[in-house]
């Protein structure tokens, strides 16, 4: 599956709930899912960080949806390369700690 049909699952599943929340309750739901994926990555099995990992992705994918962000389009970006130097293998320098 594809990011774009995960895209359209995610719509299909959860759409109604969603738009209701609105943008500033799923970014919410989203954070809290980083911190459970963070407590999973310092101390949890690895079928705890697989499931943490999806949830960010859903609740990503989300807020994506809720906003009307098409998130292939979103990532085209960076299949060109690197957003900075537009290379392959990055070659800005700018890497965070």
């Amino acid at each position: 599956m594809d990011i774009g049909e995960f895209q359209q699952v995610i719509e299909r599943m959860y759409s109604a709930k969603d738009r209701k929340r609105g943008a500033a309750g799923t970014f919410l739901w989203l954070m809290e899912e980083v911190g459970e994926l963070a407590a999973a990555i310092g101390e949890g099995s690895l079928e705890e960080k697989e499931g943490e990992f999806a949830d960010v992705l859903a609740w990503l994918v989300t807020l994506a949806n809720v906003e009307g962000i098409d998130l292939n389009k979103a990532i085209d970006k960076y299949v060109q390369g690197c957003p900075g130097c537009r290379e392959m293998v990055c070659q800005c320098g700018n890497e965070k700690p």
